[in-house]
C-alpha cells in the first residue's frame, strides 16, 4: 500500500500582529497563494493520488479566496492556539487518512519546496520517523552572521546536536552547540563547513503520532524560562526526531528569512522574491 502524504497549510487570518496576513500581497500575488504554489510543485513530483495539500483556517474570507483559486480548504476552530492544533484538527475533518502530514506555515513564502520534498522523501524511505525537520550545515560565514545576529537578538536562530550515524536529534538549543574548542584549527584545515547545524523551522509527523503530541504536557525546557522550544518536548517524551539535511542549492541568502511575522518583514520579503524569483527552476 502506497503511503499517503497531507501537506497542511494552517492560514490564520486574525493574527494580532498582522490581521489578514494570509491575503497580504507581495509584489501583486497573496501570500498564501505564493505558499500554496511552492507546495504544488513538490506535488507533482510524486504519483498522483499521493499528495494532496488542504489550506485550514478560521476565517470566511480564506475560504472563499481559496475557492476562488481551487485550493482545497477547511473551516477550523479560532480556538486553535498553534498551526500544529490547526493541522491535527483537520485531520478529523478530511475524509480520508493520511500516513504522514507536513505542516507549512501560511507565513513563510520564501520556504524552499525542496525541503519540503525532502522531508516527505525522508519519511517514504523510513515510515518509522516520528517526526521530521530538516536543517541545514553552516558554513564560516553564515555562523560569523549567525553569531552577530545574536548580539542584538540572542534567542534568533536555533541549533542542533545530531547523532552522526542515526541523523536523529540529540539536542536543539537557542545557543550555538556545539562549543567548538580549536575553531581557528577547523578553519584552517579548509573545510568551509562548520560543525554548526541550523534548525529549519518546518515540520512532518507521522499522523499517529501528531495526534498524540497535544496531550504531551510542556516541559521546562519547552517554557520562555528556558529553551522555548517545542520540540524538545518530542524529545523528552521519547519520539524520534529525524534531521533531513538539506541546502539552499545558492539561495542561500534566503536562510536569514523565517517568514512574514510583522510590517518590517514585507520589504525585505518582497526584496528577496525579486531577487531570487518564485523557484521557477525547482528541481526535485
Amino acid at each position: 500500500m502506497k503511503s499517503k502524504i497531507l501537506i497542511a497549510i494552517p492560514a490564520r487570518y486574525h493574527s494580532s500582529r498582522l490581521p489578514g496576513k494570509p491575503l497580504l500581497k507581495l509584489l501583486g500575488k497573496e501570500m498564501l497563494l505564493r505558499v500554496y504554489e511552492n507546495v504544488q510543485k513538490v506535488k507533482l513530483t510524486y504519483p498522483e493520488g499521493c499528495v494532496t495539500i488542504v489550506v485550514a483556517t478560521e476565517d470566511q474570507r480564506i475560504v472563499d479566496f481559496c475557492q476562488e483559486n481551487n485550493i482545497d480548504v477547511r473551516i477550523t476552530s479560532d480556538n486553535c492556539l498553534t498551526g500544529t492544533d490547526r493541522c491535527q484538527e483537520l485531520l478529523k475533518l478530511l475524509p480520508d487518512s493520511y500516513d504522514f502530514v507536513v505542516n507549512m506555515q501560511g507565513d513563510n513564502p520564501l520556504c524552499p519546496p525542496w525541503f519540503v520534498k525532502t522531508l516527505i522523501d525522508e519519511f517514504l524511505k523510513d515510515p518509522t520517523c516520528d517526526v521530521l525537520t530538516p536543517c541545514v550545515q553552516l558554513d564560516w560565514k553564515a555562523l560569523d552572521q549567525l553569531r552577530e545576529h545574536k548580539k542584538t537578538t540572542p534567542f534568533s536562530g536555533t541549533t542542533a546536536i545530531i547523532h552522526p550515524e542515526t541523523n536523529n536529534a540529540l539536542w536543539f538549543s537557542k545557543n550555538i552547540i556545539p562549543a567548538i574548542r580549536k575553531e581557528e584549527k577547523l578553519r584552517a584545515s579548509g573545510n568551509v563547513l562548520s560543525p554548526i547545524w541550523r534548525h529549519i523551522g518546518l515540520y512532518g509527523y507521522k499522523t499517529s503520532v501528531l495526534q498524540e503530541i497535544s496531550t504531551l504536557q510542556q516541559s521546562d525546557y519547552e517554557s520562555d524560562d528556558l529553551e522555548g522550544l517545542e520540540q524538545l518536548r518530542f524529545l523528552l517524551n521519547g519520539y524520534t526526531v529525524r534531521i533531513a539535511k538539506v541546502t539552499y542549492k545558492g539561495y542561500e541568502e534566503l536562510g536569514s528569512s523565517s517568514g512574514v511575522d510583522a510590517h518590517k518583514d514585507i520589504k525585505r520579503t518582497e526584496a528577496l522574491l525579486e531577487k531570487y524569483g518564485e523557484y521557477t527552476n525547482f528541481n526535485s
